[in-house]
């Protein structure tokens, strides 16, 4: 009897054959033939996923996408603003092994846009999901703050969630350039100064 081949699982594995060798020997060393090699596979194999290096890339690079979405949704909100904002922006940022590896990889991807446009459409989407999440919690914060008040907050929704959108970015960038310095307590602090600007009844009332 065949075989039966899983070809979702298959990509997958083909996809993170290619993280190993970003992490490994950088994007550069990541072509066809090395990743049928590394995921122990043919050439020809390969090609019936992927039929070119480009392609393959933007796979990876949706995959790590996913990863994060579905940590998120699967994330149980626990009705808390506060900790339930910390909880969702510390998903996205590298607090430990996996989400460091997570970031290394799609920093690498990212700068790879600029040569291929596959993954420059891939960035700016994934940029534009990214917004909307920050700007779904900007919002939540604001309903939040008008209830407790009951008049409004003065916040501007879109432009807090572009500062928050560069915040998150600026320390994956840095965590992953000095891990010594960045450390996830360091993260966890800054995050947390950034929401007491956002959330001063919550922080009075803790």
């Amino acid at each position: 009897m065949p075989k039966i081949v899983d070809h979702d699982v298959r990509r997958k594995e083909l996809g993170e054959a290619a993280w190993r060798i970003i992490r490994r020997e950088g994007l550069d060393a990541v072509t066809v033939r090395n990743v049928a090699k590394e995921a122990g596979v043919s050439l020809g194999a390969l090609r019936h996923y992927f039929t070119s290096q480009s392609d393959l890339l933007a796979f990876s690079m949706r995959m790590i996408s996913d990863r994060v979405k579905e940590r998120i949704a699967n994330v149980k909100l626990s009705g808390d603003i506060r900790a339930d904002c910390e909880t969702l922006i510390e998903e996205l940022l590298p607090m430990d092994a996996d989400r460091r590896n997570e970031s290394e990889i799609w920093l690498a991807f990212t700068g790879r846009r600029l040569v291929d446009p596959k993954l420059a459409e891939l960035n700016a989407q994934v940029y534009d999901e990214l917004y909307s999440l920050f700007l779904k919690l900007v919002r939540a914060i604001v309903r939040y703050r008008e209830a407790v008040a009951g008049a409004p907050c003065g916040l501007d929704a879109e432009l807090e969630a572009r500062r928050l959108n560069a915040l998150v970015d600026g320390l994956v960038v840095h965590a992953v350039s000095r891990p010594d310095v960045m450390t996830p307590g360091m993260i966890r602090s800054i995050v947390r100064r950034h929401l007491d600007g956002l959330l001063p009844e919550a922080e009075e009332g803790e």
